[in-house]
Formats: C-alpha cells, sequence, structure tokens
C-alpha cells in the first residue's frame, strides 16, 4: 500500500464522495466545501485514479496496458490472481518478445484452490515467450504492483483479472519521478530474493493438465 500526503489526497477525497453519491440514497450536503484547488508542486507526479463497470471505459486494464506498451528495460508485477485477457496476455508477450525482462509474481500458497489453479493455467503459455513466473513462497500475496524500468510504478487495489478490470470498482496511485518508486523497486527486490522462480517447470506440461486447464479456461470471466 502507499499513503498519501499533500496535493494527491485531494484527487481521492473526489473518488470518496463519487462513490458516495452514487451509494446514498439521501441528498448530501455541499461536498465542495471538503475540496480544494491546488497548485501542482513537489517532486515528480502522482495520479490516483479510479475504475468502475458503470461505465465504458477500462481505465484499470488501460493504465497497465500502456504501461507495459511503452517498457523498454523491465516489467514488474505482483498479482494475487493471473486472469489475463487475450490483449494483456498478448502485450506482456510482446514486451518480453522485444527484449523487457518481464517478472510476475503470484501466491506461492492459494487462498481460492480452483482460481490458482486457473491462475497458473496461464503460465505456460507466458515462459514460453520468455516471461519468468515467480512464486512467493512464504505464502499468499495480496498486492497488485506494477513497476516499469524503475520510471513509473502503480500500487492500487486492481488485480490482474477479469473481476478487477471489468466488474468491480476499484482504484489506485500511478506515479513517477519520485521516491516511490525506488521504494518500489526495493520491495520488488526483496520479493524476488524470497520467492521461487517457477518458469522452467512449466514450459512443457502434459494432455492431461492442458486439457483441464482448458476447461477451467471457459470460467476465467466469471473469476
Amino acid at each position: 500500500g502507499v499513503r498519501l500526503e499533500g496535493d494527491a489526497v485531494d484527487s481521492l477525497t473526489k473518488i470518496f464522495f463519487e462513490m458516495w453519491q452514487t451509494s446514498s440514497k439521501e441528498d448530501n450536503e455541499d461536498l465542495t466545501l471538503y475540496l480544494k484547488g491546488h497548485k501542482v508542486s513537489g517532486e515528480g507526479y502522482i495520479i490516483p485514479y479510479s475504475d468502475t463497470p458503470l461505465d465504458d471505459e477500462e481505465t484499470g486494464e488501460n493504465v497497465y496496458l500502456n504501461m507495459i506498451k511503452h517498457a523498454v528495460d523491465h516489467i514488474y508485477i505482483t498479482t494475487p490472481y493471473l486472469i489475463l485477457s487475450d490483449e494483456m496476455q498478448r502485450e506482456l508477450i510482446l514486451a518480453s518478445k522485444r527484449g523487457v525482462d518481464v517478472r510476475i509474481i503470484t501466491p506461492g500458497i492459494p487462498d481460492k484452490a480452483v482460481v490458482f489453479a486457473l491462475t497458473r493455467s496461464y503460465y505456460s503459455h507466458l515462459v514460453q515467450a520468455g516471461i519468468h513466473i515467480y512464486e512467493y513462497t512464504p505464502g499468499f500475496i495480496h498486492s497488485k504492483q506494477c513497476l516499469v524500468d524503475d520510471q513509473v510504478g502503480v500500487v492500487g487495489t486492481i488485480n490482474f483479472d477479469f473481476r478487477s478490470l471489468y466488474l468491480h470498482f476499484e482504484n489506485g496511485c500511478w506515479f513517477t519521478h519520485n521516491h516511490a518508486v525506488k521504494e518500489l523497486r526495493e520491495d520488488f527486490d526483496e520479493l524476488f530474493e524470497i520467492s521461487q522462480d517457477v518458469s522452467e517447470k512449466y514450459i512443457n506440461t502434459s494432455v492431461v493438465l492442458r486439457g483441464w486447464r482448458c476447461i477451467l479456461r471457459f470460467f476465467s470471466p466469471l473469476m
């Protein structure tokens, strides 16, 4: 998680009140009393954002896709659930094929067995394209983080799965050129040390296992 202080908090306040107005059945007071304009200042940029299933804009997915498409050196991701759309999977593979070091950390111990099996069903196709999959050996990892080229980072509630990207109310913080990016890199370095690279295990899988995973894929939009 991240803690914000200063100008960027105003955006989170607006996101909160937008949800409040959507959910409340009562007349609300003048919310502008809680909001104040800011002159942008400080180190780098921090942009809190939200995503809703009530419009036609997949903001959470678009942020991730833009980061992946512009990556030059590396993409590091942590997600508890890895259930990818065709577009997301294609962009990760294209990044790897153009020489970007793509690493994804998922849980070593699941909270939901079926979802975990579905998450692992994506490994083979990804690792064959050169992407490295790590499993967090101490247990279940619930953080949703993305770091690109040590320049741009995102921390939020948005998993790399269908429910987060299309069906849920979610939010996140996008940041660049500030100390949060450096701290995010340090966090990833620590995570890699205590996670196991399982990529080689999933380069080749049995026909039976591939068949079972194909069946699971039919249910992926629900998970």
